[in-house]
């Protein structure tokens, strides 16, 4: 059916365009995005065999003695109940065993398409995907300074996650618009992910009903039988941890997995605040919390896509506040992703984490701890993989493309090292000799164009050519390369048709309801 779309979408170019559209298409702009990771390297593991079964066992202990409350959900209660569990008041007791019997209905790897189908991701066994930032209320760039993040701002960060070539997904809230009703902003952020990019993309959870608008513009997007028979959208379902599952986050994730849709059922951890400060008492609270939200999503469709999430970090015990890139961090990181190819699931972790205020020394440190410690720990979705300041209440589109530039390193790490003829290069070795050069060898001459990965962004040139250039700093840079990507940025063809219904739908339910800012 894809196929048959695709093709008709051909067919109506080739009609209506004719010869003006081909010389439309040799005039674009070109960019490349590069297709979703394949590890090619082991996982690094820290925790050895007696320790991971420690775990194991203390977590189905949490749920079996000590339960997980489903809040203000009574259909929750009763599917528990039915599934065998022990069910008081709001409190659900798990028996041992049962939630990962429940757990294994769910596919260990599968596709999210996208409407460009050449960008399709596969989420599981070796592959990473890369999304980026989500969520933060307020954008800081370099001329504009910190504000409340506005539409404007949501279009600009999905055409430069469109434009870059490292991030594989659109991604979801990439900064939350402030300036459009909360009731409403959902229809705008979709249909800017929707009609400004061709990549995969999330759906909306910050209410049920929400999350089934995100549904049907999918079905407008993909039409009615792509989306019943794949998963063209994932969403990020967070636990309320310690333990807490609330009718907001779960009357969604009922919602796409009854649809067939990818849910990310991740704990929200602050270790010392939500989690114990100890790696392996965190490690088993997040093992439970994520038994409990999987075991769930299969109870409402046995099969549906769902991720494995931990999205964890420390806290600073002098003034309270999260903290990034630290060594606790990454072994929980590394850990939950032992537990979940344990499971059989897909990972979700990782990402561009920092608690600096500006893209400085800092923000890459930290950033870049969190960035290669998911690589090593077997992640397999990486959700705010570029663009994130402040501990998550910024998005900065100077840091995004620094972010999104590094995470082309994490391709060529991924892809191991060859140890082919031509990575011998003994041919090279030979012709050199002792005491030459390799800088005009035939084998230099010919790997050249491919032999190391090259930055985008960072500056290498002598510091009397730096000096002349106006002495620029990283941030400065990056402004200059936003403003090239955004000037550069050709919007992707989308039926005029789909576009329509899809505007037709959003302003239709949009005069369904009065404005609401809270």
């Amino acid at each position: 059916m894809a196929e048959a779309q695709a093709q008709g979408a051909r067919r109506r170019g080739r009609g209506a365009g004719g010869g003006a559209a081909r010389r439309a298409a040799r005039s674009a702009v070109s960019f490349e995005t590069a297709r979703f990771i394949e590890r090619n390297i082991p996982n690094l593991e820290m925790l050895n065999e007696e320790a991971l079964q420690i775990i194991e066992e203390n977590a189905e202990t949490i749920l079996e003695e000590i339960g997980v409350a489903f809040v203000e959900n009574p259909a929750a209660l009763e599917r528990w109940k039915e599934a065998g569990a022990d069910v008081q008041g709001e409190r659900v007791r798990i028996p041992r065993g049962l939630a990962r019997k429940l757990c294994a209905t769910a596919p260990s790897r599968f596709t999210q398409i996208a409407r460009n189908r050449a960008r399709d991701v596969e989420i599981g066994g070796g592959s990473l995907v890369l999304a980026p930032v989500y969520g933060p209320p307020f954008v800081r760039d370099y001329e504009g300074g910190r504000r409340y993040a506005t539409m404007a701002d949501f279009e600009k960060l999905v055409k430069l996650g469109y434009m870059s070539e490292w991030l594989h997904h659109s991604g979801g809230t990439v900064c939350e618009p402030t300036d459009v009703p909360v009731n409403k902003r959902h229809f705008d952020m979709l249909y800017a992910h929707m009609s400004l990019s061709d990549k995969p993309f999330m759906g909306s959870v910050t209410d049920p009903s929400r999350a089934l608008d995100s549904i049907e513009m999918a079905r407008i997007l993909f039409g009615d039988e792509v989306v019943d028979q794949n998963c063209v959208m994932t969403s990020l379902i967070n636990i309320n941890s310690p333990l807490t599952f609330d009718a907001t986050m779960m009357g969604a994730l009922e919602h796409y997995a009854a649809a067939g849709q990818a849910c990310i059922v991740s704990p929200f951890i602050v270790g010392g605040a939500m989690a114990p400060v100890s790696v392996m008492g965190t490690l088993t609270q997040v093992l439970a919390e994520v038994l409990a939200g999987v075991a769930y999503s299969q109870l409402i469709r046995p099969g549906a896509p769902v991720i494995f999430g931990a999205f964890v970090t420390s806290i600073d015990m002098n003034s309270g506040a999260p903290t990034f890139g630290t060594p606790e961090a990454a072994q929980i990181t590394n850990g939950a992703g032992q537990l979940a190819r344990r499971l059989g699931l897909p990972y979700r972790s990782g990402g561009g984490f920092t608690g600096s205020k500006l893209p400085d020394a800092q923000a890459a440190y930290e950033s870049a701890n969190t960035l290669n410690n998911a690589l090593l720990s077997g992640v397999n979705f990486m959700l705010h993989a570029c663009g994130w300041l402040e501990g998550g209440l910024v998005s900065s589109p100077e840091k995004f493309v620094m972010d999104a530039d590094q995470l082309g390193t994490l391709h060529k790490l991924a892809a191991g090292i060859p140890t082919d003829a031509n990575a011998q290069a003994m041919d090279a070795i030979r012709e050199v000799g002792p005491g030459g050069h390799y800088l005009g060898c035939a084998h230099t001459q010919a790997n050249y164009q491919t032999a190391f990965w090259r930055t985008k962004l960072l500056d290498y040139k002598p510091f009397e050519t730096w000096a002349e250039e106006g002495e620029r700093s990283t941030y400065e840079l990056a402004t200059q390369r936003v403003g090239k990507m955004l000037g550069d940025y050709q919007q992707p063809a989308l039926d005029p048709a789909v576009d329509e219904a899809l505007k037709d739908y959003i302003a239709r339910r949009k005069s369904e309801m009065p404005d609401a800012f809270i």
